[in-house]
């Protein structure tokens, strides 16, 4: 069974409580979990938040709308990942975050496809990125996870989950999935409130014509409007994980 944990909080610093925010009248993580719920690959769905109060309204989001939700470490995201995993005990995970409400449903079952095809223990599209950000997945085995989960020592693997495992090429199979041209230097994701005004006006130009609008419809879009990509484009990506690894430096 494929288990997809969608990591969620509303403690963000840069855009506090951003994916309760709304899109065309429905909460943006609402947005993301309707395209991710398209997938034809993925088995179950889970959110994965923090056991803090201040999550408290996105248990409560999840309940209402018949969505699993599992409660776990602000901080230990990998603990978290585990812990959410282990109740399902899936034979893989695949991992997402919910500050991505354009994921591409095609993009996400194309990269498990990937995965199970080259008989990878952790595949992803995000390690050496050539989609935009926002469109990330990572897919692994469940018992990589756990390896991960009982070996990893360093901050910045416990806070991102995912580096102790394609970190480790000695100890594990990886695959990376291309796109056929780069658009890595797209932004996508919503940290900053200048990403939101992004992703809404796409939402406003593409959802009520079809709801399932695609990565390439949002290219299309931006070749006719190419002023929305100065809307958010100042922002460096992956700042978060570059984060954790200063203080992982600090610490040493």
């Amino acid at each position: 069974m494929i288990l997809a944990i969608l990591q969620a909080r509303l403690s963000s610093t840069r855009l506090p409580k951003k994916i309760l925010k709304p899109v065309l009248g429905k909460s943006m993580i609402l947005r993301q979990i309707e395209r991710l719920q398209r997938s034809k690959q993925i088995g179950k769905l889970v959110v994965a938040t923090s056991n803090e109060l201040s999550d408290d309204p996105l248990e409560l989001l999840c309940r209402e709308n018949n969505i699993q939700c599992f409660r776990g470490s602000l901080d230990n995201v990998l603990d978290r990942y585990y812990q959410a995993a282990s109740m399902h005990n899936p034979d893989y995970v695949v991992r997402l975050t919910a500050d991505c409400p354009l994921a591409d449903p095609a993009v996400i079952d194309d990269v498990i496809s990937f995965y199970m095809a080259g008989n990878y223990d952790y595949a992803s599209n995000a390690v050496s990125p050539t989609f935009p950000d926002g469109l990330d997945i990572e897919v692994f085995k469940f018992s990589c996870l756990e390896q991960a989960w009982k070996e990893a020592q360093l901050s910045s693997e416990h806070e991102h989950v995912t580096p102790y495992i394609y970190n480790n090429p000695q100890k594990f199979k990886l695959g990376n999935f291309e796109n056929t041209i780069d658009l890595s230097h797209l932004r996508w994701t919503v940290d900053e409130p200048e990403d939101f005004e992004f992703v809404t006006k796409v939402y406003e130009s593409l959802y009520p014509i079809n709801p399932e609008f695609s990565m390439n419809d949002i290219l299309d879009l931006l070749s006719k409007q190419p002023d929305l990509m100065t809307i958010n484009n100042m922002f460096a990506r992956n700042e978060g994980y570059q984060k954790s690894l200063d203080e992982d430096s600090i610490v040493k």
